[in-house]
């Protein structure tokens, strides 16, 4: 069980920034969110600290989620926790927010960019996409993708539209892919378009694996996500033989199981086994050769066996003498 010290004044009522409401709720877990709530409200109304368990109690969750919740948020910057000893218990401060908005409104004039024609009707095309208005951070950080990043409006219009495609509409997702699509050096329409198409090719690839298995694609986490990039990439097997795997997996397992499938493939890799003929053969090679040593075994005992009648001693006996008594011979003089 953890404690955590809250340094914080007194107040009657709990303010939960925009910020965090714009930019850091729509990603996160809903029990984070409780947990972050929750431990604000008791920051601001003046508890000195607050252990796991009654977190746990309060919220319905396990001392595990909230110690998860909240190394979370000091991974986001949210919070800060700071170790008060090595007994598990921490200093717990909530960061000011505020000072990002703060930062990225000084570096760009809005009112100044919005005179612009390009860029209103950029952010009007925008809402219509999102199907609901933009908030003026989302505005100041679409304007200075353009300075930044080197995007055009056409450009920044397709990410968005690329994203609700994708159910996602939220700025902390759409700001996720907008560093992506920098970081791999998409600068044009084409560039994006030609992206876009690889990774729908991927995607529907790892979609027709999942659906094999019984699994919805929004279900899978980042290392099964890894997993299936390795399958399909690096290990470049084809789909069928990713399905002969899984296949094996069931009989063998009865479930679908990830790092079980992993294993085989793993395996198949190794061997260079390429195809399902190349797979088949080896089968057939293993059966063929498990077949032998199983005939040889039951040669072996039976010999072994017949060894036993050959260490019986057998009597000797006297047929002429036997023949005569039966006949009642040997009493004859």
């Amino acid at each position: 069980m953890s404690t955590f010290m809250f340094k914080s004044k007194p107040s009657k009522f709990t303010p939960l920034s925009n910020i965090f409401i714009e930019r850091y709720m729509p990603k996160a877990r809903g029990e984070f969110i409780k947990v972050y709530i929750l431990m604000l409200k008791y920051s601001y109304t003046g508890e000195i600290g607050v252990n796991t368990s009654i977190l746990a109690t309060i919220l319905d969750l396990l001392e595990s989620d909230i110690i998860n919740a909240l190394n979370y948020w000091n991974e986001e910057g949210v919070i800060k926790l700071t170790p008060i000893d090595k007994m598990g218990n921490f200093n717990i401060e909530f960061i000011d927010l505020t000072s990002e908005n703060d930062a990225s409104s000084n570096e760009i004039n809005l009112l100044e960019e919005l005179s612009n024609e390009a860029n209103k009707g950029m952010i009007r095309d925008i809402e219509k996409l999102m199907g609901r208005p933009v908030s003026p951070s989302e505005i100041t950080a679409y304007i200075q993708w353009k300075q930044d990043y080197n995007f055009s409006p056409e450009l920044i219009l397709l990410l968005i539209n690329y994203c609700v495609s994708k159910g996602k509409n939220n700025y902390r997702y759409i700001e996720k892919v907008a560093i992506a699509w920098h970081e791999l050096n998409i600068k044009t329409v084409e560039d994006a378009q030609n992206y876009i198409r690889k990774t729908e090719d991927k995607w529907g690839t790892y979609r027709e694996i999942l659906k094999f298995l019984g699994i919805r694609n929004t279900e899978i986490m980042k290392p099964q996500e890894d997993m299936l990039e390795k399958w399909t990439t690096v290990y470049s097997f084809s789909l069928d033989v990713i399905k002969k795997a899984c296949d094996i997996c069931f009989q063998r397992l009865n479930r679908a199981d990830f790092k079980y499938i992993d294993g085989i493939l793993s395996s198949w890799h190794k061997d260079n086994l390429k195809s399902l003929k190349d797979i088949e053969e080896k089968e057939t090679a293993y059966k063929n050769s498990s077949s032998n040593k199983t005939y040889n075994n039951k040669t072996t005992t039976y010999n072994k066996s017949n060894l036993k009648f050959n260490n019986f001693k057998g009597r000797d006996y006297d047929y002429d003498s036997l023949e005569k008594k039966l006949l009642g011979w040997d009493k004859d003089d």
